[in-house]
């Protein structure tokens, strides 16, 4: 049932943003977290009401939040909901007339098949889906075994402190996607910083147009390059390959840039994400470190709990559609609260405990529906190999700071630890 306007959570006094960022006007109780690890007590109050509510901005605007696990399955497998931000109004983001031409200038939208529907989304999809199998994903194993290894021993070698994320969790799935794209790694100091830029919702709009368009402009001559003197990475192959002469030039960029953007992103703010909420479960690190059996489970359960995809995904809808006793118009906002709705209860049992042996885990950290995240396979086997190698070198590794102290990323579009820096005994003294 709809709720009534005194149920509906609010900002008392509407926020007052600098209107060119890409800053979301949710209510700051439902993206403030009370514990890293945790959704925000508010999602789950409002859970508690039901799997789907409405939300009022501080624009005044409302929108849907929507908190259960299968209410956000059939949002996200309706095509009564697009996908399509460029064509159609979010509610969340709110952009200035003057800048709306820059932003969505067609050439730069070419390519970014996330934000779009059916049957363009489906023709761009086909032509990647297919770099990776997992079949494929699998036989990266021992490559990413060799990266992870140089890593660590690199660590090792340097002494008994590192910063985690800069040491590790980021440059280890950056150089497995720079090799599968075919994406020359010098260049991941300009890439990863660009990157930062744009999943921050404090970067100024015309800081975002000029940082993609740098991104666009390294890609393109990359495209040029690939066209010249192909390899057996994955650009050469869109442009050489099956599907050669199908995709233009800006297609080609637009494309590889979103995967190189999601290739190394998510799973490096995974990986430091998840070590730092193993160290603060050492029953768990130690599960994990003594028993390679667990390390599938173990990343299905760290992906199920800590959903680094803390804002959306978001939907419009296209025409009224009922979901979860809600009515939502056409044109109405849907945001997937997905840390809540992988701890929905109907769902799991003690969803709010971290359990790596936990088996029925039917989580949506990669989304559902035609959407979902064609890279899974490669996250899953960069996490898999990198998170027990790590616990297994380092037999004390610990936190070398308070834990409190760790910097989050809570004004990012993916949610992480900015660092973690950690310590581990000397081999002489462990």
């Amino acid at each position: 049932m709809t709720r009534s306007a005194a149920e509906i959570p609010r900002v008392e006094q509407p926020p007052s943003p600098d209107q060119s960022t890409m800053r979301m006007a949710l209510p700051p109780e439902l993206t403030t977290r009370q514990c890293p690890f945790d959704p925000p007590r508010a999602l789950a109050e409002m859970h508690a009401k039901g799997p789907v509510g409405q939300v009022k901005l501080g624009t005044g605007e409302v929108i849907w939040l929507v908190t259960g696990l299968s209410e956000a399955r059939a949002v996200l497998s309706d095509p009564r909901f697009s996908a399509d931000r460029f064509n159609r109004r979010n509610a969340l983001l709110s952009v200035p007339e003057e800048m709306r031409e820059k932003l969505f200038d067609p050439r730069a939208r070419a390519g970014q098949f996330l934000a779009m529907d059916p049957p363009e989304h489906t023709r761009l999809r086909k032509m990647v889906i297919g770099q990776f199998t997992l079949r494929r994903m699998r036989a990266l194993i021992p490559r990413i075994t060799e990266i992870v290894d140089a890593h660590l021993d690199a660590m090792e070698a340097a002494g008994t402190s590192a910063e985690l994320v800069s040491a590790f969790a980021l440059p280890v799935p950056s150089l497995v996607i720079c090799e599968l794209l075919g994406v020359p790694y010098e260049a991941r100091a300009d890439f990863q910083r660009r990157t930062a830029l744009l999943l921050s919702m404090n970067t100024p709009l015309e800081e975002v147009v000029r940082v993609r368009d740098e991104m666009r402009q390294f890609m393109h001559e990359l495209v040029a390059a690939k066209r010249a003197r192909p390899d057996d990475g994955l650009l050469s192959g869109l442009i050489h390959g099956d599907h050669a002469g199908e995709l233009t030039d800006d297609e080609l960029v637009g494309i590889t840039n979103l995967l190189l953007t999601a290739g190394h992103e998510t799973t490096a703010n995974m990986i430091g994400l998840g070590t730092f909420a193993l160290l603060e479960h050492p029953e768990q690190l130690e599960l994990l470190r003594r028993d390679p059996e667990v390390a599938d489970r173990a990343v299905e359960e760290l992906l199920r709990y800590l959903s680094i995809v803390h804002l959306g995904p978001f939907r419009i809808a296209a025409e009224d559609v009922m979901v979860g006793g809600e009515l939502i118009p056409e044109g109405g906002t849907v945001m997937i609260s997905t840390p809540e709705i992988n701890r929905d209860p109907v769902h799991w049992d003690d969803p709010a405990a971290f359990d790596l042996t936990r088996e029925r885990n039917p989580h949506l950290a990669f989304g559902h529906g035609v959407h979902q995240c064609l890279g899974q396979q490669l996250a899953r086997a960069e996490m898999t190999v990198a998170l027990p190698a790590l616990v297994r070198r380092f037999p004390h590794l610990r936190l070398a700071c308070r834990p409190e102290e760790v910097p989050l990323r809570e004004n990012m579009f993916v949610y992480g630890v900015r660092s973690l820096p950690v310590a581990w005994d000397a081999p002489e003294d462990a």
